[in-house]
């Protein structure tokens, strides 16, 4: 079973975290379940980019993005190449280090979080 490691972010997660995650859900799924309140505006379809993270460690194992994930992320604020949206990268069986981007565009836009 592979373990998600969340960086340290200043209102998701202020300590970080660590658990084990369900192999075959994707990162996004995986957070909420583990009571990390992950933004994503669009319910999980790809139609948004405020579950955009960016997987330190592990990035190879996931599936590979798709066209509409990969022009969705080229709006997402604070791509890198290591970039994914939570909901559409499925967790196999490798370990994985994720930092959640200190702003979402949801949050640049509402001023909200």
């Amino acid at each position: 079973m592979a373990q998600i490691i969340v960086l340290p972010h200043v209102e998701l997660c202020p300590d970080g975290a660590a658990f084990e995650a369900k192999s075959g859900e994707s990162i996004c799924q995986n957070l909420l379940d583990n009571d990390i309140d992950m933004d994503h505006a669009c319910d999980q379809v790809c139609a948004c980019t405020t579950c955009h993270v960016i997987v330190r460690e592990g990035y190879k194992s996931l599936n590979p993005a798709d066209d509409k994930e990969d022009d969705l992320l080229d709006k997402a604020w604070g791509l890198e190449p290591l970039s994914r949206l939570s909901c559409q990268a499925i967790v196999g069986s490798t370990d994985l280090v994720v930092e959640i981007p200190k702003y979402s565009i949801n949050m640049a836009k509402e001023g909200h979080r």
